[in-house]
């Protein structure tokens, strides 16, 4: 989850839609939950069908608001969801516990730890606690075999020394989603077998150095999202973001690693079903 700018006007239109057997596309991390979507759900899961998308991840950041996240994965075919305490949040919520996260491990559409991690630019004050929280939710995706599903801003050391520590200590599997960090945490989390996620930043004209992060990437460690209602690539940027548009961020991939679009859409929903097993090749 970003949170750059205010959230901007709701803005509907669809992406074009795409002959019968356009590329299946995985929008790995949204949030469906945020007031943003009030009232619109099924016409924006229908929008993210018709852009091609099969399968969404919404992302709860709070804890205790997980029963609503979960009912909206419940209710929608190919929406699954994640949980964890967002680490902006860490100071202000209550810690969660590792049996906490290992319970609501066991719903069937529960596919992801977190996200959690380090946010040094918003919320420095609170790195302590932030990174107490963290390793909670190491330790449950450890226990669970899901994947950890990080948030790094700013903290590019700190987040590299503590995935690289905890990982010697007991393997877990993860992504660095919205991936905007340097070289040096990507090494150090390709080092680990972590994925990287390009969201709709990869995607702005000015992003050329984080285009080169993902260019050096192995192609099977690259996944995409949008990180809904943030961070909408262009042509929709400055407006809300919605799953659909991961489309735009998809062609964007396609031109970097030179893939056909529809082979760079194979490529990235296999790289979720490896890392996401629980949803692989699920859209109900």
């Amino acid at each position: 989850m970003s949170t750059d700018a205010p959230r901007p006007a709701r803005s509907p239109e669809p992406v074009a839609e795409t002959p019968a057997d356009r590329p299946h596309l995985v929008d790995s991390h949204c949030h469906l939950d945020f007031p943003d979507f009030a009232g619109e759900l099924p016409a924006l899961v229908d929008r993210a069908r018709a852009a091609g998308v099969t399968r969404m991840v919404t992302i709860c950041t709070r804890l205790r608001l997980e029963p609503s996240v979960r009912a909206i994965a419940e209710a929608h075919d190919g929406v699954f969801y994640a949980a964890g305490t967002h680490p902006m949040y860490a100071a202000e919520e209550s810690l969660a516990t590792v049996e906490d996260l290992v319970a609501l491990a066991r719903h069937p559409k529960f596919v992801g730890i977190g996200e959690t991690g380090l946010d040094y630019h918003y919320t420095a004050e609170s790195a302590v606690r932030q990174a107490e929280s963290l390793l909670v939710h190491i330790e449950a995706a450890r226990r669970t075999g899901l994947p950890l599903i990080i948030h790094a801003r700013d903290a590019d050391d700190d987040m590299a020394a503590i995935l690289t520590r905890e990982h010697a200590a007991g393997a877990f599997t993860g992504v660095m989603h919205c991936y905007t960090s340097g070289p040096a945490l990507a090494e150090a989390a390709l080092g680990i077998g972590f994925y990287l996620s390009m969201s709709g930043i990869a995607a702005f004209p000015r992003s050329t150095e984080l285009r080169e992060i993902f260019a050096a990437a192995p192609r099977d460690r690259i996944l995409i999202e949008t990180d809904a209602p943030y961070l909408a690539p262009p042509p929709h940027r400055g407006k809300r973001n919605e799953p659909a548009y991961v489309a735009h961020t998809a062609r964007v991939g396609a031109a970097l690693f030179e893939m056909e679009e529809a082979a760079f859409a194979a490529l990235t929903s296999a790289n979720f079903d490896r890392l996401f097993t629980r949803a692989a090749g699920v859209t109900g």
